[in-house]
């Protein structure tokens, strides 16, 4: 969950969007309460892996305060030049961008699952 790009926090977004727009419209059928509980668990479900980052990578923070750290080796990718510039961007990608990615594709996942579900109960009046 907290190794290389934040792909499964992403990934998993894509399930939960899907699955939270099937649950609540077997529950629903009003639109605005769709959309309110839609953002609801998609903001339920990043805060859940940001503490979980914050709990996975929260404790290696202390690296950058200690004098006699070896950054450079410490496993992450060398992004920029410096390796403390490196390593806190590692720390925002994981900590930060990896549950605001997750929010993202939680949404975009229930949006297509929203438009399939109202194109599935649309009545067509064809002439």
């Amino acid at each position: 969950m907290g190794m290389g790009v934040p792909i499964f926090p992403i990934l998993f977004g894509f399930f939960v969007g899907w699955f939270i727009v099937k649950y609540i419209t077997a529950r629903t059928s009003s639109v605005p309460q769709v959309f309110r509980k839609v953002f609801w668990y998609a903001l339920i479900t990043s805060s859940v892996t940001l503490f979980w980052m914050v709990i996975i990578w929260g404790p290696t923070v202390r690296l950058l305060y200690d004098p006699g750290r070896d950054i450079a080796n410490f496993g992450i990718p060398m992004i920029l030049n410096e390796p403390v510039a490196s390593f806190i961007g590692w720390f925002v990608l994981m900590i930060l961008i990896s549950p605001f990615l997750q929010l993202l594709t939680t949404i975009f996942s229930a949006f297509l699952a929203m438009w399939r579900w109202a194109n599935k109960n649309m009545d067509l009046q064809l002439p």
